[in-house]
């Protein structure tokens, strides 16, 4: 079946699997089944949608409503919302059922929803506060110890200005990794001890400007190599030639120059077409024990989804969903999760959750419809409290009115994301302008003015001394303006002694620009027909058939690695 997106006006395909999958997420009351409608809107504005609902790496000073204490929160202080610390949230000073209401069946239920979600207090950051120790700038994270700026992250040691980041130590500026040591700059990345700008690699030491590494040390501008030592642009060097260059890479032009050549450098080797292990039926990227998983991306454990990114424990049954883990039966649902079962349209509603629609920051809860910021409740719509019976016979009625106002089965709107669209995670893979988004009617937020108070020096990133050993203990109440946002930004101590402990230069770009040029080097989520370029055998890929690479299919690109 062909339609037409009704936001981007492109043609999309709903196949007989996506009809068979609505039917299946459709509820039934009374022995009648509601059913789900086929979506309107293409699947990347259905995915640019529901990223638009979340702020994870934008953080801002402001104070607890309830109590006026000062807290770290990704709401700005002008969010129209009451934004509690999340020890005063989570404990039993606040019950959400005293917002509850009617449901008024002569307006729009999104409507109702967003006057609801309105007046309900929201905790200040998504993150487990619990477990964390000295994390306090962190979110949609947990477990983390003496971290700083790290987001969607878990386990972690002494680390900072890193996203996608698990169970790693004293690393820096990474992006989607686990298992690292005293790593600065690495992406899609494993079990690595001293690597700096290091991609697709695993059970790699010590090694610079490498990318599809495994089990090898001591490279520097090497890509595609299998357990090799002392090697540069992939060719056996000794060990005082390697110390030699490796040493040269702390001046600051020579690492800056190296950075764009390596970007050269690593198009000249064949590119596997997909990234992925132990997966069977499956297409999109970076995908890790996933089975009949179709255009997903950055997912491990996910049987029979379509349309999924960064899925995290093992899901099944799902469809159009984002950061889902111990989830089965999900449709349009994002941050959700552990043991969590039939959830439609739905955010950020964790442990413990059954038969969830249309909710957020909803906690242990079961049978909920329209509620928001509920904890422990069963049977309750637009967070009012109803017997069994009467919530199973209002349901029905709600959904054959959402039917008839075209609501029944789509996502929360844009116009009622909790964020302005350019702090939300949408504009990391939909960027638009400020222009634009304005067009749309979307919220958009004004750069604020930096707090630098105690500042004793501005200065240009391009007038940095040209090594680190030359740098200053001062630098820390310096001021330094990004070579390309302008933005000022500043070094903290504990990431001083990281720079002068692996010999790096000071970083010459502000960390939200170090991050976009983090996310610019993967591949798009998007899948493209092409061929092998050694076989001539037809691969689907996230390289597009326009781009440089040599792009192979597995069977040819395993040959020539080992």
């Amino acid at each position: 079946m062909g339609k037409i997106c009704r936001q981007c006006r492109q043609e999309f395909k709903i196949t007989g699997d996506d009809l068979k999958f609505y039917d299946k997420i459709s509820p039934v009351f009374g022995g009648k089944k509601y059913q789900v409608p086929p979506p309107t809107l293409c699947p990347d504005c259905r995915q640019q949608r529901r990223l638009a609902q979340i702020n994870q790496v934008h953080l801002f000073r402001r104070k607890c409503t309830a109590t006026g204490e000062n807290i770290i929160s990704n709401y700005p202080e002008e969010s129209p919302y009451g934004i509690y610390s999340q020890r005063y949230w989570f404990s039993d000073a606040y019950d959400g059922v005293v917002q509850g209401r009617d449901f008024d069946f002569s307006r729009s239920f999104f409507d109702q929803f967003q006057e609801l979600s309105a007046v309900v207090p929201r905790p200040a950051l998504f993150s487990d506060f619990l477990h964390d120790e000295n994390s306090a700038y962190t979110n949609y994270a947990g477990k983390n110890k003496n971290c700083y700026l790290l987001f969607d992250s878990d386990e972690n040691r002494d680390s900072a200005y890193s996203y996608g980041m698990n169970s790693s130590r004293d690393s820096l500026d990474c992006y989607r990794v686990q298992k690292l040591d005293h790593c600065y700059e690495t992406g899609d990345s494993n079990n690595c001890y001293g690597c700096v700008h290091t991609y697709n690699s695993e059970n790699c030491s010590e090694c610079t400007f490498i990318n599809n590494c495994i089990g090898c040390s001591n490279l520097i501008m090497c890509s595609n190599l299998r357990n090799k030592k002392y090697c540069v642009e992939n060719k056996a060097v000794t060990r005082e030639e390697y110390e030699r260059i490796r040493k040269n890479l702390s001046y600051t032009g020579v690492f800056q120059e190296k950075i764009h050549e390596f970007q050269k450098f690593r198009q000249k080797f064949p590119h596997k077409y997909m990234r992925e292990v132990q997966c069977e039926n499956c297409s999109g990227n970076y995908l890790v024990n996933c089975k009949d998983t179709r255009d997903s991306y950055d997912s491990m454990n996910v049987w029979n989804g379509r349309y999924c990114t960064p899925m995290f424990m093992h899901s099944q049954d799902v469809m159009d969903t984002d950061e889902l883990g111990e989830c089965e039966l999900a449709y349009e649902a994002n941050n959700c999760g552990y043991n969590a079962y039939n959830l439609l349209c739905s955010l950020q509603c964790m442990e413990n959750i059954t038969d969830l629609s249309y909710c957020n920051l909803c906690f242990h809860s079961s049978s909920l419809f329209g509620c928001i910021g509920l904890r422990y409740k069963k049977y309750c719509i637009l967070n009012k409290e109803y017997t069994k019976e009467t919530y199973e016979e209002l349901v029905p009625k709600i959904i054959a009115h959402m039917t008839k106002t075209g609501e029944w089965g789509e996502y929360f709107p844009i116009t009622s994301a909790a964020f302005p669209y350019n702090l939300s995670m949408a504009q990391d893979f939909y960027p638009l302008s400020q222009a634009e988004v304005v067009r749309r009617g979307w919220n958009w937020k004004e750069e604020e003015a930096p707090d630098f108070s105690g500042v004793t020096k501005k200065i240009p990133a391009n007038k940095l001394p040209a090594t680190i050993t030359e740098i200053p203990d001062d630098i820390l109440n310096w001021a330094i303006e990004c070579s390309e946002s302008k933005k000022p930004f500043r070094i903290q101590k504990t990431e001083l002694d990281f720079y002068r402990k692996l010999d790096l230069p000071i970083p010459r770009f502000h960390p939200e620009v170090r991050h976009q040029k983090r996310i610019a080097l993967r591949n798009p989520r998007r899948l493209w027909q092409r061929n092998c370029a050694n076989c001539q055998k037809e691969i689907q890929t996230t390289y597009a058939p326009e781009r440089p690479e040599v792009v192979y299919c597995e069977e040819c690109y395993l040959k020539t690695v080992y």
